[in-house]
């Protein structure tokens, strides 16, 4: 008997090495600008929202169409630095998690859900100064598949987007985020 494999609801998926995770930050082109003139952030105010998928990068975004969103930027950062914030996340510390519907490049909800993070506080200053290791722009590479998706090209879209396997959480982890697997 057939039996389908199911992604787990509340599974941390991401590109990612050895000693990075990468994220998604949607910004205005003069934060970008600045940002991948430094590789950092100069100053991020309120709850710097960071997304591990980038299709849900590209629906948050309406892919880079939305005011004050125009440029979605790449960061890697350290493993140590991602768990950090995951694990400040529990009892109500300074990150904020969410999760919410993974989307298709069409902006469809799938039946599991993808993890945003909330970074308050000290929490930004770690982010700034310690866990960048890199910034890339990858808003040609949104504007490409849109470009696709609107001249019903789904095959080649879907070639350019990278691949996220699941991060493996420790149990504390899992548990702080309330994740499922």
């Amino acid at each position: 008997m057939f039996e389908e494999k199911r992604v787990p609801d509340r599974q941390v998926r991401a590109a990612q090495t050895g000693t990075t995770v990468r994220v998604y930050q949607a910004c205005s082109p003069a934060v970008a600008d600045a940002a991948l003139e430094k590789q950092t952030f100069a100053e991020l105010s309120g709850t710097t929202w960071l997304v591990p998928s980038f299709r849900w990068a590209a629906y948050g975004s309406g892919y880079g169409s939305k005011p004050g969103q125009e440029r979605i930027l790449a960061v890697d950062l350290t493993r140590d630095g991602f768990e950090e914030a995951l694990a400040r996340s529990a009892g109500g510390g300074p990150v904020l998690v969410r999760w919410d519907a993974e989307r298709d490049l069409d902006h469809t909800a799938l039946n599991f859900e993808a993890i945003r993070i909330g970074l308050t506080g000290e929490v930004v200053d770690d982010y700034v100064n310690e866990w960048i290791t890199a910034i890339t722009d990858v808003t040609p590479v949104l504007r490409d598949i849109s470009g696709l998706l609107a001249t019903d090209q789904l095959h080649k879209a879907v070639k350019l987007v990278p691949h996220e396997p699941p991060y493996p959480l420790s149990a504390s982890l899992a548990k702080a985020v309330e994740a499922t697997a």
